[in-house]
């Protein structure tokens, strides 16, 4: 090997491609998109300056706002200095009031994004999200540890010390279950992340600067995708970068308290999910079935279906059976309920601040299937939603069921259930007596497989190690 001589710009190269020391401190820009924030806007800055490290400049980008959101962070506004000598930080908030904004959330992230575009790192986070104080700290350090990965996100759950009445205490359990579900599934993909939520994520602004240029687009976020941050994580990875979620990093983010809140959010997000799934183009985008980051959504998809199979069918053939004194109950049947149960207490086991409702909720099995029921409502609907290619502003409609204004369409899909029900077992009665004993062994027969399948599948990811991850 021969050494160069006269010039050792080439050893320090060396040396930070390997690891070694280096003396430059990576520089963090933070962008919180704020809209009718004013419960939780001070809690989110508060969390951010309790931070071990500090972002170097942070812009609450407030947008669309008609409550008191900018005046709350306006207090906070300016030069904040933490400690002494080497270990002091400093940061420096700034807040934007940029008023009517078509583009919603995304356009206030596009907006700092313009903010922190010399800076290494862009730190998202939503107005109502707040992190364990060495959050920021993980993060930057699992991103600087890979030059590989574009983007990384926090382990997500959610708040519920301070959760008041007995179903938003049960919706906010579901919601911890099914985040905590979905964490472990990506921790244990190789911390293969695929979404990097807004919630708490950071992302490399090279790797945004690439997703530009690769896509033509002015900026990183667009409005094509009604889940605006799995779009731009596709992106990411199609740009030759990871998406990750963190092993450590940590934050809570607000839990929907009420069925029309937690309504309007799901199908929101299962509808943006399916579009960026569905081949074919609609709209601006295309669909991209076969997307690595997908994969987990298909399953997902898939695990509904079959979950919704099951249940009505189970109903059905359960009603008819009676009506024709055909009923036999086995033992066996108890077995994918507890299997199910098995899977939900791993899980809440698996979680890092799991309390006593997290565990009754996980155990007591009733409360995990009616959640499950409210699931396949949000479920249902989304498909029905996208099938119609109905053009609406699931944004605004979200905002608008958060502070209780929406209509209860979370009903529809089991109003239409009850019709349907009804008018299969009404059409039973009209059945000789022949197709109807038919009918119950071909309809058990097949429900047997399928059930026998899933709980075989609950099972083996009930078993599976979960390698000392904690979600």
């Amino acid at each position: 090997m021969t050494v160069p001589t006269g010039d050792a710009s080439w050893a320090v190269d060396l040396l930070e491609g390997m690891g070694g020391p280096a003396t430059r401190r990576s520089t963090i820009g933070c962008v919180i998109p704020a809209y009718n924030e004013e419960d939780a806007i001070a809690g989110v800055l508060d969390s951010l300056l309790s931070q071990t490290r500090l972002p170097d400049v942070v812009h609450v980008v407030v947008n669309n706002t008609t409550d008191a959101t900018a005046e709350i962070a306006g207090h906070y506004a300016g030069m904040h200095v933490r400690g002494e000598g080497p270990a002091m930080q400093r940061t420096e908030i700034f807040v934007h009031d940029i008023g009517e904004n078509p583009d919603k959330k995304v356009g206030a992230l596009n907006y700092g994004f313009m903010l922190v575009e010399g800076l290494d790192y862009l730190l998202g986070v939503d107005g109502d999200t707040t992190a364990d104080p060495r959050a920021v700290e993980m993060l930057v350090g699992e991103i600087e540890d890979d030059d590989r990965i574009g983007g990384i996100s926090a382990i997500y759950s959610i708040d519920d010390t301070d959760v008041d009445g007995w179903f938003a205490k049960f919706l906010i359990a579901g919601q911890r279950a099914q985040f905590a579900a979905f964490n472990l599934q990506n921790l244990l993909r190789g911390r293969n992340m695929a979404v990097l939520g807004g919630q708490y994520s950071i992302f490399a602004v090279e790797a945004l600067h690439k997703v530009i240029e690769q896509t033509h687009q002015r900026f990183p976020w667009v409005r094509d995708s009604e889940i605006e941050d799995s779009l731009l994580s596709l992106q990411i990875k199609s740009a030759g970068y990871l998406t990750k979620i963190s092993a450590t990093a940590r934050a809570n983010v607000g839990g929907m308290p009420n069925l029309r809140s937690l309504d309007a959010q799901q199908v929101k997000w299962n509808t943006g999910a399916i579009d960026l799934m569905w081949p074919g183009q609609r709209g601006d985008t295309k669909g991209q079935p076969f997307h690595p980051n997908l994969r987990l959504r298909w399953f997902e998809n898939i695990s509904m279906v079959v979950n919704g199979f099951t249940r009505l069918g189970f109903i059905v053939l359960l009603v008819c059976a009676l009506s024709f004194d055909a009923f036999e109950f086995s033992p066996l049947w108890l077995v994918p309920p507890l299997v199910a149960t098995f899977l939900n207490a791993r899980v809440a086991l698996a979680m890092h601040d799991a309390n006593r409702k997290d565990y009754v909720f996980a155990m007591a099995l009733v409360p995990a299937e009616l959640y499950m029921w409210i699931r396949l409502g949000h479920f249902s609907r989304s498909w029905v939603k996208f099938a119609s290619s109905s053009q609406t502003d699931n944004w605004a409609l979200q905002a608008r069921a958060e502070s209780g204004g929406a209509s209860p369409t979370y009903l529809v899909p089991f109003a239409i259930v009850t019709v349907l029900l009804t008018a299969v077992i009404a059409a039973w009665w009209q059945l000789p007596d022949d197709l109807k004993s038919d009918t119950l062994v071909i309809g058990w027969t097949t429900l047997g497989i399928v059930t026998i399948a899933q709980t075989a599948w609950l099972l083996l990811r009930a078993l599976r190690r979960h390698r000392g991850f904690r979600a």
